[in-house]
């Protein structure tokens, strides 16, 4: 299958192998020439037959905007565009609005997977109308884990966005534990190898994950941290998840309360943001801060 990728960055560059590795044919733009296979969008779109399928994997927001708006211009009719960026929800009804008065299919896909990715497959969850969707199948099957697990068609166009960000909500109350719990036993005298005890959990304990597992492999690299600056991003997607938590009177403790930490390390130089930074970098490679010395 045939198939244009538009954004090569840390995770669409390694979907692009991925996709190669299952002997797909591929055709990357990138604004970076030297990762990029075409110079422009058009010749991108000239170099698949049709009908055509593109990818877009790139920031969200305006950035998105800028492709479906060139896109829409290039495409013909029956050609399908998937959104496999972090969009908000809201904007796919926009997107499929707009490409389908140019016959244009729309899928959008929430994608899992970060740095990893690669070699051990990106957690898919898409939205979008049937047709559209079995005919990515083999791209989808390409780039998902081995086994059963780890794609679904989520619902109709925005489901796939919106399940990817309650995703990214309960990752972050399910960091934000870890990292309290790393401090707590960081502060206290009588724990004297916090690292140790973390790694004991990864093995018959319920709170084991993979999570667990890049903490252990944070403290290996950094044993108290103490290279990081205690400060941490918000991606928006918490944000999205509290706001769509309150459009829908759903109580969410757990994940606003993880939101707000995020913004106490703008404050201080937070221990628990330590944590967050390691984890953000490890799994999606995220940029973290020195600690000032």
């Amino acid at each position: 299958m045939q198939i244009g990728l538009i954004g090569l960055g840390k995770m669409g560059g390694n979907m692009r192998e991925r996709i190669r590795r299952a002997g797909h044919t591929v055709v990357g733009y990138d604004r970076n020439p030297d990762v990029s296979d075409v110079k422009h969008l058009p010749e991108l779109v000239e170099k698949l037959e049709a009908p055509r399928v593109i990818w877009v994997m790139v920031p969200a927001g305006s950035p998105t905007q800028a492709v479906i708006d060139e896109l829409k211009d290039l495409l013909s009719p029956g050609d399908v565009v998937v959104d496999g960026g972090n969009s908000r929800w809201t904007d796919d009804e926009k997107h499929a609005t707009e490409l389908g008065i140019k016959g244009i299919g729309f899928v959008d896909a929430g994608v899992s997977g970060g740095v990893w990715g690669l070699e051990n497959g990106y957690a898919l969850m898409v939205g979008g109308d049937k047709e559209h969707v079995e005919r990515l199948q083999p791209i989808f099957e390409a780039l998902k884990p081995e086994g059963p697990y780890g794609y679904v068609h989520a619902g109709r166009v925005g489901a796939g966005h919106f399940s990817k960000m309650v995703h990214n909500g309960i990752e972050y109350a399910m960091m934000q534990a870890y990292a309290e719990g790393w401090e707590l036993l960081e502060k206290v005298k009588s724990v004297e190898n916090v690292r140790e005890v973390f790694r004991s959990w990864q093995e018959g304990t319920v709170i084991r994950s993979w999570l667990l597992d890049l903490a252990v492999n944070a403290l290996d690299d950094d044993e108290h941290l103490d290279k990081l600056r205690g400060y941490a991003e918000d991606s928006g997607e918490g944000r999205w998840t509290v706001e769509a938590a309150i459009d829908n009177a759903v109580p969410l403790p757990a994940i606003t309360a993880s939101l707000f930490a995020r913004f106490s390390s703008r404050q201080d130089d937070s221990p628990q943001m330590k944590m967050i930074a390691a984890l953000r970098n490890q799994f999606g490679g995220h940029a973290v801060e020195s600690a000032k010395e």
